[in-house]
């Protein structure tokens, strides 16, 4: 009892010592708390990023291009072909707007057009103008009879055209799309001698006598987008835009007359 009883009294006696100390030494007293005290380290959380949109975008590398390319001058028809940044913004907003797309994938649409453009020299305005009519800018439609994509390819039948893009899976990679699409029309149009034809081929009706409207209703959206390439005020409304001095809307007037009054470029 008495071993108890001293033992008990120098605990006490250190207690109240430690006591003192910890009021004269705030910063022990804080150190002490948090060594006794210690809050569990969390992990700390993964940042979770969303992919560039051209990363999601970009389609397979197709071929190396030659140690000089990139230097390379570009020459006239090249020039005409991409034309201007400037150009370029006034295209992208209004397809923006009058397709409701959001602005990073319109530029990178429209961007993608100009390249594979100025790459099989044709005017990027009639690629963006069939991309428009067949899809209305929306990379992932299909039709009933299997038509995919931006430009609404019958991948099944061009298949072979996606083999050095990754399959026929890349179908509805936008950046692959827009290339095939675009080299299906290139080749329609110099195989039936004019644009009329090989937009009437391109829809299927090469066999019909008549493409119902379809070549008249992207030559009406190309010349609205020659229009907003050059600065000019275009609704973005289904309301047809008048040619200048004609009394018909654009909708009304016939594809040749349309060819006649604008000059397809690469063509």
């Amino acid at each position: 009892m008495t071993t108890a009883q001293h033992t008990l009294t120098i605990c006490g006696i250190s207690a109240v010592a430690l006591l003192a100390l910890l009021l004269a030494r705030p910063d022990l007293a804080k150190q002490m708390s948090k060594s006794l005290f210690a809050e569990p380290v969390l992990e700390a959380a993964a940042v979770i990023t969303a992919p560039a949109l051209s990363d999601l975008m970009e389609a397979p590398a197709i071929a190396a291009a030659s140690p000089g390319a990139a230097t390379a001058p570009l020459t006239a028809e090249e020039k005409a072909l991409l034309g201007t940044k400037k150009q370029q913004q006034f295209v992208t907003s209004w397809l923006s707007k009058r397709y409701r797309v959001a602005g990073d994938a319109a530029n990178m649409l429209v961007s993608t057009a100009y390249l594979t453009a100025r790459e099989i020299k044709l005017d990027p305005l009639l690629i963006l103008a069939v991309m428009a009519i067949e899809s209305g800018l929306n990379p992932f439609a299909e039709s009933p009879v299997g038509a995919q994509g931006l430009m609404q390819v019958m991948s099944k039948i061009h298949h072979e055209k996606f083999q050095e893009m990754g399959g026929v899976q890349a179908a509805l990679n936008p950046v692959a799309n827009i290339r095939v699409g675009s080299l299906i029309l290139k080749d329609y149009v110099t195989r039936g001698g004019s644009v009329e034809a090989g937009l009437k081929t391109y829809v299927g009706a090469a066999a019909f006598a008549t493409d119902d409207g379809y070549g008249s209703r992207v030559l009406a959206e190309y010349h609205r987008l020659k229009q907003v390439s050059t600065g000019k005020k275009v609704p973005t409304s289904s309301a047809p835009v008048m040619v200048a001095s004609a009394a018909p809307s654009v909708e009304k007037v016939s594809a040749a007359a349309i060819i006649k009054h604008e000059e397809i470029a690469g063509l």
